[in-house]
């Protein structure tokens, strides 16, 4: 037997206890496992590694407890050891999972990336079909007449997808934030998309930010996207919900607290007891309509409701691998948040909110009571369901029993009732379960799988422009003439199933909860409570195949653009600043009340021109308000004196080779996400806009296009500028961070003001205004 000396065994030791820690290290981590990202992009892997290697910087650098927004944000970082972080200071540099682009503005972003001189998009990339479907006799029919009007457009989009290796959901395909849900979101994950409802993926779990068109070129192109460091705001949830209450309350409530201001520069969390009685989808609607509140986006923990709807859309290995993952998939205990709501469900009733504005929350049983005090019109006209908001499987099925039971009580709707199905998906399950049946029964009109009215794709001839009548929808944004172009339209928001019980009624007075009809049968009846499948029993019908995978040989593609044509047009580069003091700056229009990217790039019609920087630069801002007359579209120029529209004003002193400004209120840019509400002012020959508040993704994009991003330090300065003042902006050639910039309004009686002016420009934003634009920077460096 061989005897080892006390001496020998000590030296033996040694190593084994070395090999043993060297062994400990080398346990298996979270990245040895591969899950692709979806379904659709085998080569392309959830990387769950990155966020537990960059948290681990992270937490040794910051010492607390991380919310789970935190966690999910700088687990993207790009420098994770370097990066300055401060919750509402400092500018992140992150690298997003993937981007995705809805029709409308992936025409400009796929014009802008087509100038970065790139030709493979660096993460997976998604363009999908559903804004230029305009609503107007059926789904079927309305897809069709859209495939031939928008043509050139759709063969645009297929051919540069093609080309430059990206996803393509084809028209019909549905919205696409319910695409998202359905194939790519994922928990943990980081995404930004080219409409402001990006946030809808928050319900799986997915950090989802919407953004500008030259924000997703950026991540396209390699480039880190950057984001001031958000403040996370906690919305505990207690209780559970039941009854005539849904998710979308949760969101109405929210918005009613925050205002449409109150969120931004911040992410939503939810979190609570009361988040285990809310389905995915409906998780998915309350982080959809936060971009209502300004917030950069809203999410909720992952969990077991996040576990079933990834296996009912056949993600199973993601559901898997999310649950190895779920430690970093909740908040840290203890973490703290920059403000915190408490919302008990079992004592939250459904509301209502509006018109014209998405924060005038209105509890069901006080609304008719102020029906009736302010006077808006009773009679309800039309009642809409669907979007992307509320079209899940759940939505429909919830009030399809609604409209059964009144079926069965012998009723047909009083109002015009619209159903948008959210997906293809969606619209085959439901047909093949006969919901799509009952509507149809009661009255319904079924529409493409598309935005359609929620976004003014709404060709409406019941009611005459300017007729004031109401109507209720379950979308998510309710401004003026927003629907249907109509100005004195009454718009309300509120869930698919108070919508769907109005439709009975045809009275905006009427309360499902307690208020009765009257069946054919002549006897009163109230309706039941909802109830629904929060998940097809049956499973998913996919219905028809609507993507387009990016071919193998993409050097044989040829993009479709024609250069005669009035729908796109290529760009050119902005001029770069001059280095020169502005001096003598006309104001354009100064701006009174509430502005939204509506207002200054109107939708509807001119949804067809989104790829033609030269047509639709003639809808800039004919929906602000004048504040020297109070009228919309009508502004006097300062060299004739005579009064015309705003955007030939602005090409008349384009023209003469006179910069201009524009001055705004309180949230100016608010809503919709669309960059051509700052690609137009730039190329009308706009140099700033100076405003009391910016909504945060619109003061992004002015930025990314070179235009000068400014707020009146003292929000009260604004009732100094006159319409006719000449303005001089001084302190551009020491550009910095936080260094304010003045400005000299100079008054036509001789007198003037001179106004401090704040910023949030940092370095790189500040190279932005010198190159001209952020995609001139971006060309200039791809040559170095």
């Amino acid at each position: 037997m061989l005897t080892l000396t006390r001496t020998a065994c000590d030296a033996c030791v040694r190593p084994l206890q070395r090999l043993a820690a060297g062994l400990a290290t080398a346990a298996p981590r979270i990245g040895d496992t591969k899950v692709p990202m979806s379904l659709f992009e085998k080569n392309a892997y959830i990387n769950y590694q990155r966020i537990e290697d960059n948290l681990t910087i992270v937490r040794e650098r910051l010492r607390r407890p991380l919310t789970l927004s935190e966690k999910i944000v700088y687990g993207h970082l790009d420098d994770p050891h370097n990066q300055d972080i401060q919750r509402g200071v400092s500018y992140l540099r992150l690298r997003p999972d993937r981007v995705a682009c809805q029709d409308a503005t992936a025409q400009m972003a796929l014009l802008q990336f087509m100038s970065s001189g790139m030709d493979t998009a660096a993460v997976p990339t998604t363009v999908h079909c559903d804004h230029l479907i305009e609503a107007q006799i059926g789904g079927v029919k309305d897809l069709q007449r859209a495939i031939d009007i928008n043509k050139e457009v759709y063969d645009f989009l297929a051919t540069a997808t093609a080309k430059y290796g990206l996803g393509f959901w084809k028209p019909g395909s549905g919205i696409i934030h319910q695409i998202i849900l359905e194939n790519y979101a994922f928990p943990g994950g980081l995404m930004i998309g080219t409409d402001s409802h990006t946030p809808n993926a928050g319900g799986l779990g997915m950090v989802a930010c919407g953004v500008g068109g030259a924000d997703a070129v950026d991540v396209m192109a390699g480039i880190p996207w950057e984001l001031k460091c958000p403040k996370v705001i906690g919305v505990n949830l207690s209780g559970k919900i039941s009854g005539w209450t849904t998710p979308k309350d949760v969101i109405l409530k929210v918005a009613g607290i925050l205002t449409v201001k109150g969120g931004t520069g911040a992410i939503v969390e939810y979190r609570g007891s009361g988040v285990e009685s809310l389905s995915c989808t409906g998780m998915a609607t309350i982080c959809n309509m936060g971009a209502e509140i300004g917030a950069t986006t809203s999410l909720f923990p992952f969990n077991h409701r996040m576990t079933d709807y990834l296996n009912a859309t056949k993600r199973h290995e993601i559901a898997q691998y999310a649950q190895r993952f779920a430690h970093n998939l909740k908040a840290d205990e203890g973490a703290e948040y920059d403000q915190n709501i408490e919302i008990n469900l079992s004592e939250l009733e459904p509301h209502i909110n509006g018109p014209f504005t998405p924060d005038l929350a209105t509890p069901l049983s006080k609304f008719a009571e102020e029906v009736k005090k302010n006077e808006w019109p009773e009679e309800l006209k039309v009642a809409l369901i669907g979007s992307c908001t509320n079209s899940s499987y759940e939505d429909m099925s919830r009030s399809a029993a609604i409209a059964q039971e009144a079926a069965d009580h012998g009723l047909q709707v009083k109002s015009q009732f619209t159903i948008t199905p959210g997906s293809e998906q969606v619209r085959a399950t439901i047909e093949r379960d006969g919901q799509i049946g009952v509507f149809e029964n009661v009255g319904g009109l079924v529409l493409a799988n598309a935005c359609g009215p929620c976004i003014g794709q709404w060709d409406r001839r019941d009611v005459k422009k300017g007729e004031p009548n109401s109507i209720i929808t379950s979308y998510n944004r309710n401004f003026t003439g927003r629907n249907d172009a109509n100005p004195a339209t009454h718009a309300f928001v509120a869930s698919p199933d108070i919508v769907t019980a109005m439709a009975f009624a045809g009275d905006l007075t009427f309360n499902p909860m307690k208020d009765t009809l009257i069946g054919a049968d002549g006897k009163p009846f109230r309706f039941s409570d909802p109830s629904g499948f929060e998940l097809p029993p049956q499973g998913y019908d996919p219905g028809q195949d609507t993507f387009q995978p990016p071919p193998t040989d993409r050097a044989s593609v040829n993009v479709a653009v024609d250069p005669k044509s009035d729908r796109l047009q290529l760009l050119q580069p902005f001029q770069p600043w001059d280095g020169k003091t502005p001096t003598d700056l006309l104001i354009l229009i100064k701006v009174k009340g509430k502005c939204t990217t509506d207002h200054i790039s109107a939708g509807g019609p001119w949804l067809k021109y989104r790829g033609h920087l030269q047509n639709i630069s003639q809808n800039l801002l004919i929906g602000a308000i004048n504040s020297e007359n109070g009228e919309a579209n009508k502004v006097k120029n300062q060299f004739t004196g005579e009064y015309g529209s705003v955007p030939q004003t602005a090409a008349d002193y384009k023209s003469k080779g006179i910069k201009w400004v524009v001055i705004g209120d309180h949230n100016y840019g608010e809503g919709s996400s669309r960059e051509h509400a700052a690609l137009e002012p730039r190329y009308l020959g706009g140099l700033a806009v100076i405003v009391r508040s910016f909504a945060r993704i619109h003061e992004t994009n002015l930025k990314k296009q070179g235009m000068l991003a400014l707020t009146f330090t003292n929000p009260e300065d604004y009732d100094k500028i006159r319409p006719d003042d000449k303005v001089d902006i001084l302190g551009l050639e020491s550009f910095a961070p936080a260094k304010n910039l003045t400005l000299v309004a100079k008054h036509a009686d001789g007198t003037k003001d001179e106004i401090s002016l704040s910023h949030s420009f940092n370095e790189g934003q500040i190279e932005w205004f010198k190159a001209g634009s952020a995609l001139n920077l971006m060309a200039a460096r791809a040559k170095q």
